[in-house]
């Protein structure tokens, strides 16, 4: 029985799923507890916002906020292929230090919950949940309340977190919450995809198409496929009504996924969205480049760039 257990359902390299249920991540495992990052002065903590559920969030201020001056705030999606890391991990800890000192913002990273255990749509719902609660006039976190401009809110994420922060966005469009002043949206390599292959997608040697298709019905077994407006944007007939007028895309010239950032480009046009949009493709990096490679040239420029997108 035991040899039976151990027979693997599916391996998407980075997971297994075994006969008796037991769940395998290989990577983004690992956790750093909130701190105040010695390079940055930046300072976070940790805040769970539907416990029930385990639903939490890493808040992170920067070393020189005043109360007198309040910031932009962003709400920030990591990713991970909707199946892997955390808002803890020391990979987005470090990212959002750099972020937060370099466009002088408060950020709520989102813990959303990973899929085999909680497939899609959980973790666009857990994220919904945390951007109600952020701009709730009732939360009582009080660093949103003492240093966060409330009509100043943007959304970020890369990979599976920039299609979660696109999927937020519309979702602001086409419900108009109260409370919610979204004024832009950055998005780092999203992970968008469709039934028709988009440059070297059907033949690339790592992730093919067919590893895309594989690892998106392991998340969303409910989905109808690649061409699920969840997956590919363009087949959203509400895409013009996205709740933002401002976008900034970054796609890397060695990543699979770079034509999607394009492609996305020309469905938000071509649906009649009323508002602009810059893709800006970093030749010779690789998928999230940034989010990996901290410290690289290109990546401090990136950041530069995403701050001068939030403060303008």
């Amino acid at each position: 029985m035991a040899a039976n257990a151990d027979e693997v359902l599916h391996d998407l390299g980075i997971v297994k799923v075994y006969k008796d249920g037991r769940i395998e991540r290989l990577i983004g495992q690992d956790v750093v507890p909130p701190s105040v990052d010695p390079s940055t002065a930046v300072q976070s903590k940790d805040v769970q916002i539907s416990p029930e559920i385990n639903l939490s969030a890493r808040i992170f201020l920067p070393g020189n906020a005043n109360r007198s001056k309040k910031l932009p705030l962003v709400v920030y999606f990591h990713g991970g292929g909707f199946i892997i890391e955390s808002a803890f991990s020391p990979t987005y800890h470090k990212h959002l230090n750099y972020l937060v000192a370099e466009a002088n913002v408060i950020a709520v990273s989102v813990n959303y919950r990973l899929a085999p255990e909680n497939p899609l749509p959980t973790a666009y719902e857990d994220s919904w949940l945390v951007l109600n609660w952020v701009v709730s006039q009732s939360t009582e976190e009080d660093w949103i309340n003492d240093y966060a401009d409330l009509n100043r809110v943007f959304l970020g994420g890369d990979s599976a977190g920039g299609n979660i922060a696109h999927h937020m966005a519309a979702r602001v469009g086409s419900e108009n919450p109260d409370g919610i002043n979204l004024k832009g949206v950055f998005l780092n390599c999203p992970f968008f995809s469709g039934e028709d292959p988009i440059g070297d997608e059907e033949t690339h040697k790592i992730f093919p198409i067919s590893f895309t298709d594989k690892l998106w019905r392991f998340a969303c077994p409910g989905t109808t496929g690649l061409d699920d407006p969840w997956m590919n944007p363009a087949r959203d007939p509400k895409l013009s009504s996205l709740g933002c007028k401002r976008l900034l895309v970054y796609v890397a010239g060695n990543d699979v996924l770079r034509g999607r950032g394009w492609y996305y480009k020309e469905a938000l046009l071509r649906s009649g969205w009323d508002g602009d949009i810059e893709v800006i493709e970093i030749e010779g990096e690789n998928h999230v480049f940034s989010v990996t490679s901290p410290d690289g040239e290109q990546s401090r420029a990136m950041l530069k760039k995403v701050a001068t997108f939030i403060n303008h």
